[in-house]
């Protein structure tokens, strides 16, 4: 058999198809003998031609593979030892390599301890003398540890000696790069007793990897690998090494004559170490020199005649992420804004970004401008609060610039800023504005690629509006229409819907005027089937979905069937992802208004989004396969080439080298997830028989590996609680009681285990939002469990003290002053938020005790030292703790009893600089009156001395509203502790609110009952009242009981004191008189 093995393999490597598929027709007969095991061992070890030994090789492989259980103990053996016999006569490095794969594939069902031959080659061969042995041994020793590396777990101390020896063999980069790539498929695996032998190995892995960058960037770039490891798996290994590691990396990105590549993975080094160790490189004062190398790389001038991606016309700009060094750079600043402390940060940045945008190098101009707009997310509360203004001038400077690409980048900025620094950013609408407008009018005229930017910057800024869009309107509207009318681009069309889907956003029921030629536009786009509209049919899907909740109830149920209708054709029509994607939000959308046309398709959608939660589309196993041998992947047996065989738990995945995941594929199970979750919330018992098969497969995900799913997977957990809470609510059965508990006994400790170990901070932040909404919406029944109320106090506490994992887990460090990142405080205040939910789900009592254990950490953040934002928080929760206190059993009693500790931070709070925490300090106090009552009484004139020395020089309407609240609570709650001749008129003249709208409830629910107690009082005010009343009465700003409250009591006054009621509505001007005739004679 060997001779005719031995020329069917060679036949297999002819130029000639014809050969090929006959020999690979007489290969499967081949594979029909046992004894094809022997055969391919002896074309492996004796052919003289080094292709057929390489061919023998990957066939074994594939067979042990495979069929590993089904190979006879003596071929077993045999082939163990033929193997490693093979490899050591062996002198071809391709043949090697495919023996290297074959030994990795057996180590998966031998483990090291069960061929201990290999282990004993493997040392004679990395300790040999001789430079190739080395190599050979450390090839075959990268692939059996990549392959099994717990099984080695035993080994590792005796293998890290000896890679102590290799690292510093600095002229055989080859051996140098087979250590590095087994170290890190160890590193995952490494326990605290390697660690002390891992941690001096760091210093020698840089300098190997100079010496590898210098010998092979190819490898060098890979072999980089061996730090991301050590950052993901054992961050604490490289905590020494850091200034080591830094410098390291910005010599490589500062190298122009190194690859992008290298350059790259040496700046996504630098951003991985700032995101897991931000403090470290502060300590190390290492932000300077990453600063002074990372400007040089962001302002660098791309090759002459050539343009960078982002700003080339002829560029897909779909593309324009490009991993060039200038992108990675701006994404390191990116991630310092993220994980940095503004006031550490910016005394160092600006200085060089400024430099950059006063240059006359356009290319350094654009650098200063892409630096402002990386900071706008993560240092978003330190620039609306401190320099705003200055940064606006600077881009709308830039707007106007006489090269082009420092033109896109200040609308990448502007669109930056728009998008993070709301609402302060929006009141610059009237300069703005016409500078956007002004770039729209000439449209036609300009490059496609700069419009991009023009519109992104637009729609940006239009949908955070809100009624001040209303001038803009006409112009804006007529310039979207006329686009999608008659522009021949298709890729205008696209910009021009999805403009209309922000302007919607912001104008609301206002654009009604335009709402059928907008229909009518969509409705044709979505029906054309031809591939080219595929861009423009994804974003007519997309505004629709905005429309739909955006332009009010009946304005868009007449046409909501006929949406799901037209997303469930297209679903079924196209295969895109994106497509998919955007009809899951169309029927989400549909969901909120008009949830009984989702009804009869529910089976349809849900079957549609479980397959995209399900495919594995998109995400790439990388194997490392030989391709030439593709013929012959349905080798053998009446079984083909299934993986999972019938050996079931026994079968082998293929030899997987990582995996890449495709962004679209991504975006649709993230979107797949969040529809899911609401349209179970809003279509409730209809959504029932779906419910179980929905929830295990979105829990599946829960480990999946993008941290963007994760997030939405446990949001639509938390939906699918509430939407079982709903159905409980509506239809209070036994069976639906027991349902809803056993799927809370499943979300929450799933929430709270993630919240201690998951290592992504927006992971996190997700989970606390969407435990607050189960909370919110469950209340005691998610707290039935015995522990549950302590478990969710102490997930509170621990992030409140920093000791989760994705705070870097260490808790409770004396900061210099302080300071920390935004989103570090933002994680926080997602935790705090349920407190005062967790406060008005169980009697005060049964929660006082955790509340006291809570109360400090919050009470810290109001001291003058924090920034405006963790004062904001703090006095913000204490009144809301406070409030919630008010409807519970029991909560005057601990009102009472925190009332000293809480009245001297809430004083302080009501003199604070800042209008925001002068503002919620003011309704803490209400609600400390309110919830306390005449358990405060000896406060009451010191907090009124307070309040009236606040109202008379007060200019923030938010904060006067808020007072006018706080006064009723007061009376509300303990009327004989206001001095009321003085306190009412005073009240009276500031109304009527004109910020807070949803304190009208209070200020007309404590009318009521003024007028209830002391008529007189309240006619005294007459003119005031109703020239207040007029303005709330059918509007929005008040809700429907107050309404009738506020009505009632109106009548009842013109019919009891009908001559000073005639009096006070004669004073009024025509239009309040007619208003109030109106309502008041109305039956």
């Amino acid at each position: 058999m060997y001779g005719d093995l031995e020329q069917i393999l060679l036949q297999l490597t002819q130029p000639d198809n014809a050969i090929i598929q006959q020999a690979t027709a007489q290969l499967k007969l081949a594979f029909k003998d046992p004894a094809i095991i022997p055969a391919l061992c002896a074309v492996m070890t004796g052919s003289q031609n080094a292709e057929s030994r390489q061919s023998a090789a990957v066939m074994l492989r594939m067979r042990v593979k495979k069929h590993w259980k089904k190979i006879s103990p003596d071929h077993r053996e045999s082939l163990k030892t033929v193997v490693l016999q093979a490899f050591q006569q062996e002198t071809e490095h391709t043949v090697r390599h495919s023996l290297s794969q074959l030994s990795a594939v057996m180590v998966k069902h031998e483990t090291p301890d069960r061929w201990p031959a290999l282990f004993t080659l493997l040392n004679e061969s990395i300790t040999s003398a001789n430079p190739t042995d080395r190599q050979v041994g450390l090839l075959l020793l990268s692939k059996v540890v990549e392959s099994n590396p717990e099984s080695f777990k035993p080994h590792y101390r005796q293998l890290l000696q000896r890679f102590a020896v290799i690292l510093q063999d600095l002229e055989n980069p080859t051996a140098l790069y087979y250590c590095i790539l087994t170290l890190t498929s160890m590193t995952a695996y490494t326990g605290s007793e390697e660690m002390n032998l891992m941690r001096p190995l760091v210093p020698k892995l840089i300098t190997a990897l100079k010496h590898l960058i210098m010998a092979d960037q190819v490898q060098a770039s890979e072999a980089m690998e061996v730090l991301d490891e050590l950052m993901e798996s054992e961050v604490s290994i490289i905590v020494p090494h850091v200034p080591d590691i830094v410098h390291f990396c910005l010599e490589v990105s500062a190298d122009t004559t190194l690859s992008d590549s290298i350059r790259v993975k040496a700046l996504s080094c630098i951003a991985s170490l700032i995101r897991l160790k931000s403090k470290v490189v502060l300590k190390q004062k290492l932000l300077n020199p990453i600063l002074q190398t990372l400007f040089p790389v962001l302002s660098a001038e791309p090759p002459p005649g050539e343009e960078d991606p982002e700003d080339d016309e002829n560029s897909n700009e779909d593309d324009t992420d490009s991993e060039s060094p200038k992108h990675y750079a701006a994404q390191v600043i990116d991630t310092m804004a993220l994980h940095m402390p503004p006031g550490k940060l910016f005394p160092q940045l600006m200085p060089l970004t400024e430099a950059c945008l006063a240059s006359e190098n356009p290319y350094k101009r654009k650098a200063g401008l892409m630096c402002l707009a990386v900071l706008a997310e993560g240092c978003a509360d330190h620039i609306r609060t401190k320099m705003l203004s200055s940064m606006l001038q600077t881009v709308c400077h830039c707007l106007s610039d006489s090269n082009q690409v420092v033109r896109s980048a200040s609308l990448f900025a502007l669109g930056q800023f728009s998008e993070h620094l709301q609402p302060e950013v929006s009141k610059y609408c009237a300069e703005l504005m016409p500078l956007l407008l002004g770039y729209m009018s000439a449209l036609n005229q300009a490059k496609i690629g700069h419009v991009t930017k023009a519109f992104y910057a637009l729609e940006n800024f239009m949908e955070n509006l809100g009624p001040e869009i209303e001038p803009y309107l006409p112009t804006l509207m007529e310039t979207m229409l006329s686009a999608l009318n008659n522009a021949d681009n298709l890729k205008l069309k696209e910009l021009s819907v999805s403009a209309i889907g922000a302007i919607a956003n912001a104008a609301k029921e206002k654009l009604v005027p335009y709402f059928p030629p907008v229909i009518e536009s969509l409705k044709g786009f979505l029906v054309d089937t031809r591939d080219e509209m595929r861009s423009l049919q994804t974003q007519a899907l997309d505004t629709l979905s905005v429309l739909a909740r955006t332009i009010g109830k009946d304005m868009f149920s007449p046409l909501a069937a006929e949406c799901v209708q037209l997303g469930l054709n297209l679903s079924n029509a196209i295969d895109d992802p994106d497509l998919r994607r955007c009809t899951y939000g169309l029927f989400s959308a549909v969901s909120t208004v008009s949830p009984d046309c989702l009804k009869p398709h529910l089976t349809a959608i849900t079957t549609i989004m479980l397959l995209s939660l399900k495919s594995t589309e998109g995400v790439t196993a990388h194997l490392e396969e030989d391709k030439t041998f593709v013929l012959l992947d349905d080798d053998d047996d009446d079984e083909g080439d299934a993986i999972l065989d019938d050996e079931g738990t026994n079968t082998v995945e293929p030899d997987i080298t990582g995996f890449s995941v495709e962004n679209a594929y991504i975006d649709e199970k993230e979107d797949a997830c969040d529809a899911l979750g609401e349209i179970a919330f809003n279509t409730g018992a209809s959504f029932q028989p779906f419910l179980e098969s929905c929830f295990s497969q979105v829990y599946e995900l829960c480990n999946f590996p993008h941290e963007d799913v994760r997030r939405a997977a446990f949001g639509a957990m938390g939906q699918f609680c509430r939407a079982q809470h709903k159905v409980w609510l509506e239809n209070p059965t036994e069976a639906n009681h027991q349902a809803l508990q056993k799927l809370l006994g499943v979300v929450l400790p799933s929430f709270l285990e993630t919240v201690r170990s998951e290592r992504e901070r927006q992971v996190v932040m997700g989970v606390l939002e969407a435990m607050n909404g189960v909370l919110k919406s469950c209340q005691g029944e998610a707290l039935q469990s015995p522990e549950r109320l302590k478990e969710i106090s102490q997930a509170i506490r621990d992030v409140l003290k920093k000791k989760t994992v994705c705070q870097d887990g260490e808790g409770d460090e004396a900061d210099d002053d302080e300071q920390q990142a935004e989103y570090d405080a933002m994680l926080q205040e997602f935790a705090g938020e349920g407190i005062p939910i967790l406060a008005s789900a169980v009697p005060a009592d049964i929660f006082f005790p955790h509340l006291n254990e809570l109360l400090p950490l919050i009470m810290n953040k109001a001291k003058s030292s924090c920034t405006v934002a963790d004062r904001s928080f703090s006095v913000g929760t204490l009144g809301e703790i406070l409030q919630s206190l008010v409807t519970v059993s029991g909560g005057r009693a601990v009102a009472g009893r925190l009332s000293n500790r809480l009245l001297p931070v809430l004083v302080a709070g009501v003199r604070d600089s800042d209008a925001e925490v002068r503002n919620n300090s003011v309704f803490g106090l209400g609600a400390l009156a309110q919830a306390a009552g005449p358990l405060v009484a000896q406060d009451y004139p010191m907090m009124l001395s307070l309040f009236s020395n606040l109202l008379s020089k007060e200019q923030d309407r938010r904060v006067i509203d808020n007072l006018c609240a706080a006064l009723c609570r007061m009376i509300m709650s303990h009327m004989d502790g206001v001095p009321l001749e003085q306190v009412f008129p005073a009240l009276m003249a500031r109304l009527p609110l004109k910020e807070d709208l949803e304190e009208n409830k209070t200020v007309y629910t404590c009318l009521a009952m003024l007028y209830s107690q002391s008529p007189a009082m309240v006619v005294s005010q007459l003119v005031p009242i109703l020239s207040a009343s007029c303005h709330v009465l059918g509007s929005k700003d008040l809700d429907n009981e107050t309404q009738n409250t506020l009505v009632v009591l109106l009548r009842d006054i013109s019919q009891r004191h009908s001559q000073e009621f005639q009096g006070a509505v004669g004073s009024l001007p025509a239009e309040q008189k007619t208003t109030l005739t109106t309502m008041v004679t109305q039956s």
